[in-house]
């Protein structure tokens, strides 16, 4: 009997649509509920640096004298904290796969000067 279920498996995997593919040359499409990684509008950001204090894995550091926002990828858990707690709405979660990296790397973000209106 277990044979004919081996078989079965083994001839209906000849006549389907490969599972796996040629990443990063292909990729598949994300999946509904994806939460992707941070991204982050730097044109708002105010540096308040709520982000940096409610990750629970201290993957964000700001900055402020530097004027820079720094997200470890490798160390971030994607749990949307900083996204939930941000008060400029700047961060958010793009539903789609971080491209791939070699080394581990720590992504900066230069923050311009905002410009003061009269």
């Amino acid at each position: 009997m277990g044979g004919f279920k081996l078989g079965k498996m083994t001839l209906g995997g000849l006549f389907k649509e490969p599972e796996t593919i040629q990443y990063p040359s292909q990729t598949k499409t994300p999946p509904p509920g994806l939460k992707g990684h941070v991204s982050n509008d730097v044109t708002a950001c105010i540096l308040c640096g709520i982000c940096q204090r409610r990750c629970p894995c201290g993957a964000i550091e700001v900055d402020k004298a530097a004027r820079a926002w720094k997200i470890d990828r490798f160390r971030c858990v994607q749990c949307g904290s900083c996204v939930r707690e941000c008060p400029k709405s700047c961060l958010s979660m793009e539903p789609s796969y971080a491209p791939p990296a070699t080394k581990k790397r720590t992504d900066t973000f230069d923050v311009p000067k905002a410009e003061k209106t009269a």
